[in-house]
């Protein structure tokens, strides 16, 4: 994949900082990779494998964005940026990307909107398209005029294809700076901090002041008070660094009367200096923020406020509600306040582990990667089926200063919901593209009613590899599986859900003609080299449970939700053929708010609270887990609480239960005895003991081989475990766990197969997740849940 990041740094060296670190971890990652660059050169951003395409730079002075200049200080004529305009479509055209970033626009960087126009409507009119993203940070500045949000979000709707948040909400959401219209923030990613920087080994033993006044001149009022100060008091062993933007006159002026050794030039092992400072004093730009953050520094941050800048202002102001920092307003900065602020936080206790997701640069690569497979894998035409993107902007009005509406309506705001957008944007595409071949008999000759599927890997958060010690999987690769069928002796051409409804043929899985797997003529498939159906044998030990007149309970659990996706349509849509209530698992730190909106049209569909970040932090060589008996308790407690404070804020409390669902299915009984006091009155894992105060139906089948092929488990040693669970204890849950994310065709279609075996079962009662976690509802303590030889079943 090629992939090119446009980006111009106006003021310090942050966005270019940013820009270049995420090009480094696509490069790394097998990329090809083009840098173009608008602003002026930076000696310090590394560019490894990284292309740099310099345009003729441009700066600003102070905080007048609007008025750019050359570098010798005069305006930018007409010449000036037109130059640069062809610099950069040249580049263009000549590297054709399949990815283009554009960072900061079309949120920022109005002065340059003409460059940055024609470089995505280029790409825009190119076949094919390449993908269209806007790259931002946490917290953007929202003009307080509402034509130029307006206009930002008519032309994410008219270009765009995601928007790569590099934050992680559970700090700041995005919509905490910028007002969101539903179109745009329906293609919101976050992404998690881009810590550009190395991982600094702890020092043993921290000592010293470290001020770092950012990479320009808007840090010459903390430069000046850091001076000042470490006159007064230079046993707190000082060190102060300079961005190279700072004229050479200025920090000569600055530096008069202190020690060589005590003020300098920003270095390129600032973040050795960091982990080893006992304090830290700083603006709280993006980069500075995030070298805190990853070195664990205790931190006075002054942001930078001039010219009515917030965004600086707000981060600190919400790293220090997480016991992060001590803020000193700029507003109120000199030497005597600065000291006072320093020696407080020298006092006050170290903060904690904060939690927060520093792989921004590695996830924004997964993320495109995934965007782009999808892309590909793509067929042109609508289905139906699929849930209508909002209209699609005229690119030309999207130019206009003008606000933009819906066409039809003459509405002002944002584009009228419920239209189909065109096949660009992938919003109305097909789930999957079916290719049909024969085979007659015998291996080499023709394939006969088989389907192998090309599966696009649908976009959206990382697939989880449930044994893998990264937790994750690379995203991308499409899947060619043969679909088996198990529904063989069943007469309908087309399976019915239980209440009638036919399903599309695109999810009904086909009957592969092999030896040992009869055509529909009322025969069992085989499945086991004995003879005997696995299917047959289910359909026994159901038929045996219910002659004796029992029940058997059953929950369908689906993992990793975060956003609406063609995956879940499929999903939902699967569960709604089958009147089939569905509990699913939604990551707390990534829910988007396009998730609660897609649900509102699945009332049988409850959310549980899978974790927090689904992050592992057991130690090297463990199985993965977020909750693990290796992670100390309070920290458990404190990710779990969160973990249902923001599920509560971004689902509607009428979908969601205060369920617990641990990433990997895996907790310590510590935390789960815990979990009651924090308002959960449900928890979900793997078989387990009960827990006082808790109803617990765990999962006790998941089809996913984690461990091998990423495909379907072996289905015969499924069903049989399956069979010998019912039959040993009827009374026990039965548990589905799926992977909407994860699953290939051959587990599609396995799902599928056994919904209609199972819920066509007068033995079986469908569980509703609304109900089965009611208060009243609670386990006993005198009895296990589940029987413990379920695990078989396929668990992970």
């Amino acid at each position: 994949m090629r992939v090119l990041i446009a980006v111009t740094h106006l003021l310090g060296a942050g966005h270019l900082t940013r820009a270049a670190a995420l090009g480094r971890a696509f490069a790394t990652a097998g990329h090809e990779v083009m840098l173009i660059s608008g602003g002026v050169p930076a000696p310090l951003v590394r560019l490894d494998s990284v292309r740099l395409v310099q345009l003729p730079p441009l700066h600003i002075v102070g905080t007048a964005f609007s008025t750019l200049l050359k570098p010798d200080g005069e305006p930018a004529d007409t010449e000036w940026l037109t130059h640069r305009r062809t610099v950069m479509r040249e580049a263009f055209e000549g590297f054709a990307p399949d990815a283009v970033l554009t960072e900061l626009f079309p949120f920022g960087r109005r002065a340059l909107a003409e460059e940055f126009l024609a470089l995505v409507e280029a790409a825009n009119a190119r076949v094919p398209r390449p993908l269209i993203l806007a790259s931002v940070r946490d917290i953007l500045v929202a003009s307080p005029r509402p034509e130029r949000i307006a206009q930002a979000h008519a032309r994410v709707a008219a270009f765009y294809d995601a928007v790569l948040v590099h934050g992680d909400p559970t700090l700041v959401p995005l919509d905490a700076s910028w007002p969101l219209d539903s179109v745009t923030a329906a293609k919101l990613r976050y992404t998690g901090y881009v810590d550009e920087g190395t991982r600094p080994v702890p020092a043993a033993a921290r000592a010293g002041v470290l001020v770092a006044a950012g990479s320009g001149p808007a840090g010459l009022l903390l430069l000046r008070a850091a001076a000042d100060a470490a006159r007064l008091r230079p046993d707190l062993g000082w060190r102060i660094l300079a961005g190279h933007g700072v004229p050479e006159g200025a920090l000569t002026d600055i530096a008069r009367g202190l020690p060589e050794h005590i003020l300098g030039r920003a270095r390129a092992d600032y973040r050795a200096l960091l982990a080893g400072a006992a304090l830290s004093v700083s603006q709280s730009g993006y980069n500075t923020a995030t070298d805190l953050l990853a070195a664990g520094t205790p931190a006075v941050l002054v942001p930078f406020e001039a010219g009515g800048e917030t965004e600086q202002r707000l981060r600190a102001e919400h790293l220090a509600a997480r016991g992060l920092a001590r803020i000193l307003p700029e507003a109120t900065l000199h030497a005597g306040a600065l000291l006072q602020a320093v020696e407080a936080q020298l006092r006050a206790p170290p903060p904690g582990v904060h939690g927060l997701d520093l792989r921004g640069a590695a996830r924004s690569v997964e993320i495109v990667e995934a965007l782009h497979a999808d892309r590909r894998g793509r067929s042109r035409q609508p289905t139906a089926g699929t849930i209508s993107a909002p209209g699609r902007i005229d690119p030309a009005r999207a130019r206009s200063s003008e606000p933009v509406g819906d066409a039809s309506s003459g509405r002002e705001g944002t584009a009228q919901e419920g239209r189909t957008r065109p096949d660009e944007s992938g919003a109305t595409c097909p789930l999957f593209h079916a290719e049909v071949r024969t085979r007659t008999s015998g291996p080499d000759a023709p394939i006969e009613d088989e389907v192998r599927v090309a599966v696009p890997v649908p976009e959206g958060d990382r697939v989880r590899d449930e044994n893998a010690p990264d937790a994750t999987r690379p995203r991308g690769a499409s899947v060619a599986q043969p679909i088996l069928n198990p529904l063989a002796p069943h007469p309908d051409p087309v399976p019915q859900g239980r209440g009638g409804r036919s399903r599309s043929a695109t999810n009904v899985a086909v009957q592969r003609k092999d030896p040992g797997l009869p055509a529909r003529t009322g025969e069992e498939p085989t499945l086991r080299p004995d003879g005997v159906s696995c299917w047959h044998r289910l359909r026994q030990a159901l038929d045996a449970a219910g002659e004796r007149g029992l029940v058997i309970p059953f929950l369908w659990r689906d993992d990793d939700a975060v956003t609406a996706t063609p995956a879940l349509d499929r999903l939902v849509g699967l569960a709604q053929d089958y009147d089939a209530p569905l509990l699913l698992a939604a990551i707390p730190a990534g829910l988007e708010p396009a998730l609660a909106r897609r649900l509102e049209a699945a009332p049988d569909v409850s959310v549980a609270v899978h974790g927090l970040a689904h992050r592992n932090h057991a130690p090297p060589g463990a199985k993965p887990a977020e909750f693990g008996a290796d992670r100390p308790l309070a920290a458990c407690v404190a990710d779990a609480a969160a973990g249902l404070r923001i599920a509560r804020e971004r689902v509607p409390g009428s979908i969601l239960l205060p369920v617990f669902v641990p990433p990997w299915n895996r907790l310590a009984p510590t935390l789960a005895a815990a979990l009651p006091d924090l308002g959960y009155r449900g928890l979900s894992a793997v078989p387990g003991p009960p827990i006082a105060g808790l109803r617990r139906i765990d999962a006790t089948l998941d089809p996913i081989d984690w461990r091998g092929s990423r495909s379907l488990r072996d289905p015969g040693a499924m069903l049989d475990a399956l069979a010998d669970a019912i039959t040993q204890g009827p009374e026990r849950p039965i548990g589905l766990l799926t992977h909407h994310l994860a699953q290939d065709e051959a587990v599609w279609g396995f799902i599928e197969a056994l919904l209609s075996v199972l819920l066509k079962h007068p033995a079986i009662a469908m569980l509703h997740p609304r109900s089965a976690f009611d208060s009243v509802a609670m386990d006993r303590c005198d009895r296990p849940p589940h029987h413990a030889g379920l695990e078989v079943a396929g668990t992970v």
